[in-house]
C-alpha cells in the first residue's frame, strides 16, 4: 500500500483517501468535508481514516465504522432512509406547500377584484341572453325556410 521511500501511500491510495475524505463531514467545521477543514479533529479522522485504509477496509466498511462512532452525520451526504427523508424531501416539500399558499393568494385577490353583479346589472345580462336566444332563434326558422 505504501511506497517505501517515505511512507506515503501509492497514487491509487491517495486517490483514495482523497476520495473518502471529501465524502465525510468535519465533526467540528460541519460545513466542511475532512479534506477542506483545517480543525485538529478533522487531521484526527483523517489519519483514522488513513488507518483503516492502510489496514485493508474497503469504503462502505470505513464509512459503517465512522457512522457507528459517529452517526449518519458524519455522512457529507446521509443516506435515503425513513430517517432522513425530512433533510432530503423537506426542502421539496416547503416549495410545493409555498407555491400552494401563492396560488391561493393570487387567485384570493382575483375573485376579490371583479365587481359582484348588482341587480341591475343581472337583469340587463338576463335581458341580453333573452335577446341572444330570440335571434338564435330566428336565425334558425329562416335556415328551415331557406332548405
Amino acid at each position: 500500500m505504501q511506497t517505501p521511500e517515505a511512507g506515503l501511500p501509492s497514487p491509487a491510495v491517495a486517490k483514495r483517501l482523497k476520495t473518502l475524505e471529501s465524502e465525510l463531514r468535519c465533526l467540528v467545521c460541519q460545513n466542511q468535508t475532512l479534506a477542506e477543514s483545517p480543525a485538529g479533529l478533522a487531521g484526527d479522522l483523517r489519519r483514522e481514516v488513513r488507518l483503516l485504509v492502510e489496514q485493508g477496509k474497503t469504503d462502505a466498511e470505513v464509512k459503517a465504522f465512522l457512522r457507528a462512532r459517529y452517526g449518519d452525520f458524519v455522512l457529507y451526504r446521509p443516506p435515503v432512509d425513513p430517517k432522513t427523508y425530512l433533510l432530503w424531501f423537506g426542502p421539496f416539500g416547503l416549495l410545493l406547500i409555498g407555491a400552494a399558499i401563492g396560488w391561493m393568494i393570487t387567485r384570493r385577490r382575483h375573485a376579490a377584484k371583479a365587481p359582484p353583479l348588482t341587480a341591475a346589472a343581472s337583469s340587463v345580462e338576463q335581458a341580453s341572453q333573452q335577446h341572444a336566444r330570440a335571434l338564435l332563434v330566428e336565425d334558425a326558422h329562416a335556415e328551415d325556410g331557406r332548405k
